[in-house]
């Protein structure tokens, strides 16, 4: 793997330097800025990275649905929605808001909100519910951060948090290869495979404790690591091939929003 800059883990900045950034998200929906970045990035990351979608059918066209896929590159917030006929909202971590203009303004228009790193921070938690509560797609990684072991980590318990006060369909999401992203500089291009699983639906707890967000969190990571493994063993044919044995023939490769079928 390409060495990774040394993460950051405490944002010292106040948290009220936020509050336009989560202001922003909870009464706006992202604007054209979210299109233009889907138009520029999607050939790269359709023909550089030949990403492909299986089981993208699994998350609902409309209504409120949480995505928690793991996380190994800056690029995964495009892998995981370019195959989506819908707009998603991400949950990012702060140091990328206000370092650069251009890039604050690209990411606070295109549908992306901080949490706070190094704090609780309940501010990024109820623009998640805010979103949410307005029939929203909100991404989460369920490992809480980019694994920097080069395999999965382990689930941290926000998306079980989210997924117990929100009692919303939670999506689990395998990304597969974008680990090796990095390497574009030696230009090596991973093959990258998303897949999709099948909604979970948990019973929405008012105030749940940190054990019941932990153990929902494993819960909802436990068919990320299967999803996972298959890929890692078997390869995107290989699972296709599985699944289309398994549940019948059907076109698991799907059509990335905006293009033509």
């Amino acid at each position: 793997m390409a060495e990774i800059k040394p993460q950051v883990y405490n944002d010292p900045r106040p948290a009220e330097y936020f509050t336009r950034f989560h202001q922003r998200a909870r009464t706006r929906e992202p604007d054209g800025v979210y299109d233009l970045v889907r138009i520029v990035l999607t050939p790269p990351t359709l023909l550089a990275y030949r990403a492909w979608a299986i089981g993208a059918e699994n998350v609902p066209r409309s209504g409120p649905v949480i995505l928690a896929p793991n996380h190994f590159s800056n690029w995964d917030h495009f892998f995981a929605a370019v195959y989506l006929r819908r707009r998603v909202r991400f949950m990012g971590k702060s140091q990328l808001f206000g370092a650069n203009p251009a890039i604050t303004f690209i990411i606070s228009h295109g549908g992306v909100f901080p949490v706070r790193r190094g704090h609780k921070d309940q501010e990024a938690f109820v623009t998640a519910h805010a979103i949410l509560d307005k029939g929203g797609c909100v991404l989460i990684y369920a490992e809480g951060g980019r694994s920097r072991t080069g395999g999965l980590g382990q689930p941290r318990p926000g998306v079980g948090y989210l997924a117990l006060e929100s009692g919303v369909p939670v999506v689990p999401v395998a990304i597969h290869g974008s680990k090796g992203v990095r390497r574009w500089r030696k230009l090596q291009f991973p093959k990258v495979t998303i897949q999709y699983g099948e909604p979970l639906t948990f019973e929405a707890v008012e105030h749940p404790s940190r054990e019941q967000a932990q153990e929902v969190s494993e819960r909802v990571f436990e068919p990320v690591r299967e999803m996972y493994a298959a890929l890692e063993e078997k390869g995107r044919r290989g699972v296709i091939k599985a699944l289309r044995e398994g549940i019948g023939a059907r076109t698991e490769h799907q059509v990335p929003a905006g293009q033509p079928r």
